[in-house]
């Protein structure tokens, strides 16, 4: 039986319509696959989020990247034996803080004790819990330099001089201001990380103000992932407190010192912390942090005798 041309055309063409197909098949289960792995980080996702939803990348990034390092979570059976912070103010300012039966504490006592002054004191008095428990599980060894405390605002002059430019740049209450630069250099010793670099991180995310609330739910100074971190904030009472400052400020400073850890530098940490970790950069906000932190330095460093460097180099960079 004789084909008409049609039918001889579509006879010979098959096969090539049947590569094609395949190819094309082939072709979407790849971009599917490497958008929605981003090559094993999520990055697809992740950068569609930025684009269309950008306070909601920072969720993406906090709730997927917190299985990493396992070493730094807490185990279960830790939680209640940690000393509470009648606190801080007992570690900090050499005062016996172990408790009769309980040598958990000693390790914590001797390893925190030490003097500091604050431009509010009564910050020290306040009953929270500490998160050196967590905080200490990762090795100073690897965190950014950078990132460590310099003892710059171990100048009572220093912070004194740190509040009156917050003061002034956003028109905070003077007690306010005072209470909360005093409660970031308390944290700052107990996380063991630059009280600098915090404030800094605080101007930019919250301008001070402990009551901004993304619509993504970051909350309070430091703009913590409340839905993320319901746990760690179960350690102080729950999520109900999630914006008072001297518990925001500790989680969110644990957060900041795990994710320069996991990322290997204080600029990806940055990264990581304003959800940027998988995008090619972070819209400005480690130049911002960066800036800020270095504008901070400056008012301490200005002063006689407080031209401070860490390991032989000048802290700013």
């Amino acid at each position: 039986m004789t084909l008409a041309p049609k039918e001889l055309l579509a006879h010979a063409m098959a096969p090539v319509y049947r590569v094609i197909n395949g190819i094309l098949v082939v072709s979407v289960f790849m971009a599917v696959g490497l958008w929605l792995s981003g090559n094993g980080t999520n990055a697809g996702p992740f950068d569609l989020a930025r684009v269309l939803v950008p306070d909601e990348a920072r969720h993406m990034v906090w709730s997927n990247g917190f299985g990493v390092l396992d070493q730094y979570k807490e185990p279960p059976v830790i939680a209640d034996a940690v000393a509470s912070d009648s606190g801080i103010a007992a570690v900090l300012y050499s005062k016996p803080a172990v408790t009769p039966g309980n040598t958990s504490n000693a390790g914590l006592a001797s390893a925190k004790q030490q003097t500091i002054a604050l431009l509010m004191p009564s910050v020290a008095q306040v009953q929270v819990k500490s998160i050196s428990h967590l905080s200490d599980r990762i090795p100073s060894s690897k965190v950014d330099p950078q990132a460590l405390d310099n003892n710059l605002m171990g100048s009572i002059q220093n912070q004194r001089a740190i509040a009156d430019f917050f003061e002034k740049k956003y028109n905070l209450d003077r007690s306010k201001i005072e209470e909360y630069v005093s409660n970031t250099v308390l944290i700052a010793k107990e996380v063991n990380i630059d009280p600098v670099l915090l404030l800094a991180v605080i101007s930019i995310e919250s301008n001070f103000n402990p009551n901004r609330k993304s619509r993504a739910g970051a909350e309070g100074l430091m703009q913590v992932m409340t839905s993320v971190h319901k746990e760690k904030y179960e350690h102080f009472g729950g999520i109900s407190d999630a914006v008072k400052p001297e518990v925001n400020i500790r989680v969110g400073a644990y957060i900041l010192k795990y994710l320069i850890a996991t990322a290997g530098s204080l600029r990806n940490g940055l990264k990581f912390y304003v959800g940027a970790a998988n995008a090619e950069d972070d819209g400005g906000y480690g130049d911002k942090v960066m800036a800020e932190r270095n504008r901070l330095i400056d008012l301490c460093q200005d002063r006689p005798g407080n031209r401070l460097t860490s390991n032989g180099k000048n802290i700013r960079s």
